[in-house]
């Protein structure tokens, strides 16, 4: 017999098309879960706070010279950009409250004697409430965590993340999996779609027992949440009951924001654990908590 001429096959995981295809669907899943696992544990981090918000706000000085910019180039006539510029002008107070709020529970929480990192701000990792928030961590000296998503649109992880923990995913599920199964409190800045469909997927969570864990919700701003959404509204419809509303705690500062939430990881997350209730059952999730 005449000695082979094939080239060895590749190895399965080294395989870029099958892994690639529908067909290693199953094992791109695993690896949004198991490499951001492995990173966290070796980053030695226990658990988070989340923060979301609009994308879209700037910081106050960046709207403020955007405006100046173009009212030198038109004027101060009306027209759709300037009212734009307006509004981001109006709005760079939540990006600079969140930058405030970050940078009090980050300093807050490196002084908490622990073996791991406790409640470590964690965004989405792009631009605007998202920047803000690593930016106030960044600036309170502690690690910080950006949840990155690969979009047809480019959007750039912020300059503030800590670098070992800066995540790209591909899969929407898988990040707001790594969103919520290391949270301990959720803070919510006013936002679009995106915001909106974190909110309610977490309040909805919580409203049906589903985390192992209580889970502090901020929602913050309530000038902008109230015109948005009418809570009362759901209640008296039936919608929802009356005790769903103790789901989150609306707030209209930084300080007031970190008080709620110092007080309440410290009840909840600090104090000794109580020892479970028999028969209780505990989550697969909580078991599992790196």
């Amino acid at each position: 017999m005449g000695e082979s001429k094939l080239t060895p096959a590749p190895l399965a995981y080294q395989n870029e098309p099958f892994v690639n295809s529908p067909d290693g669907r199953i094992l791109r899943i695993l690896s949004e879960y198991m490499e951001p696992l492995a990173r966290f544990r070796r980053e030695q981090i226990q658990d988070t706070v989340v923060f979301f918000g609009s994308a879209r706000f700037r910081s106050h000085s960046d709207a403020h010279e955007n405006l100046s910019e173009l009212e030198k180039r038109s004027g101060v006539q009306p027209s759709d950009e300037r009212k734009k510029a307006l509004a981001s002008v109006d709005m760079a107070r939540y990006y600079e409250d969140s930058r405030r709020l970050a940078f009090l529970l980050t300093r807050w929480s490196i002084q908490i004697p622990a073996r791991r990192h406790r409640f470590v701000v964690t965004t989405g990792g792009g631009p605007g409430i998202m920047e803000a928030a690593n930016l106030g961590a960044h600036e309170a000296g502690g690690k910080t965590i950006g949840l990155n998503i690969n979009l047809p649109f480019e959007q750039n992880p912020n300059s503030y993340i800590t670098p070992a923990l800066n995540f790209e995913f591909h899969y929407f599920f898988m990040r707001k999996f790594w969103f919520a199964y290391l949270a301990k409190a959720l803070v919510i800045f006013p936002g679009g779609f995106g915001t909106l469909d974190e909110l309610f997927e977490i309040l909805t969570l919580a409203q049906t027992q589903k985390l192992a864990k209580k889970l502090l919700v901020v929602i913050y701003g309530s000038e902008y949440w109230k015109r948005l959404i009418n809570f009362e509204v759901m209640v008296d419809a039936g919608t929802i009951s009356p005790a769903d509303l103790d789901l989150f705690r609306m707030v209209d500062s930084p300080e007031e924001g970190f008080e709620f939430l110092r007080d309440g990881l410290a009840k909840y997350h600090l104090a000794p654990q109580q020892p479970k209730r028999t028969g209780e059952v505990v989550p697969e999730i909580a078991k599992t908590n790196p």
